[in-house]
């Protein structure tokens, strides 16, 4: 009997030796996969073409690109903190953590308007870049939660059209050109690589 039952334990112990890191390589490379395809990398670098990863910000590109700032500036010179690294990089995977999650369960709104936190980045940024100006002016340095206290105005409360011009949701900038196949390896499907030819 005892035979028997140290049989069947070195049975269950071979199904688990062959099964847990069977799993665990199966969860390892679903989790590479879906990094692959959501171009994960490309979040990491400053490239502008990393933003229309995803077709809803097209528009903001688009406009963007055909803006003053499209000369002289990326996305994140504007949309993240640039104080110190990590405030950037913890900036930066917040805030593509909530895209990737409002992207993929599609809860993305019609028109797409920055939250608090963005807004107070944004602010920032546009005194950094533009802080001679802000002191010429004498506006002194107001401060996103100042603006939404009624204690000064955010910078694109005036200056709406810069750089986005007036973005106001998916359609609003259908035959602009934004980059289908990009420099950064990524597979474009055939029949758009056809497209693409065809139109040119």
């Amino acid at each position: 009997m005892t035979t028997s039952s140290n049989e069947s334990n070195l049975k269950k112990n071979k199904i688990f030796k062959y099964l847990i890191p069977s799993l665990v390589g199966i969860v390892i490379g679903l989790c590479g996969y879906i990094l692959y395809l959501s171009k994960a990398h490309s979040y990491l670098s400053d490239d502008p073409k990393a933003c229309v990863n995803c077709h809803i910000m097209e528009p903001e590109y688009a406009t963007w690109l055909h803006s003053s700032h499209g000369r002289n500036t990326v996305c994140n010179d504007c949309h993240v903190p640039h104080d110190n690294v990590f405030r950037k990089y913890y900036f930066k995977a917040n805030d593509g953590l909530r895209h990737a999650t409002m992207f993929t369960f599609r809860m993305e709104p019609q028109v797409i308007k920055m939250h608090a936190p963005g807004q107070k980045v944004v602010q920032e940024n546009c005194i950094r870049c533009h802080s001679t100006l802000v002191s010429e002016v004498r506006l002194g340095k107001v401060t996103a939660p100042m603006a939404h206290a009624d204690n000064g105005k955010l910078c694109w409360d005036c200056h709406r059209e810069v750089p986005h011009s007036r973005v106001r949701g998916l359609n609003a900038a259908p035959s602009s050109p934004v980059p289908i196949i990009d420099d950064m390896g990524e597979n474009t499907p055939q029949w758009i690589q056809d497209l693409v030819k065809d139109k040119k």
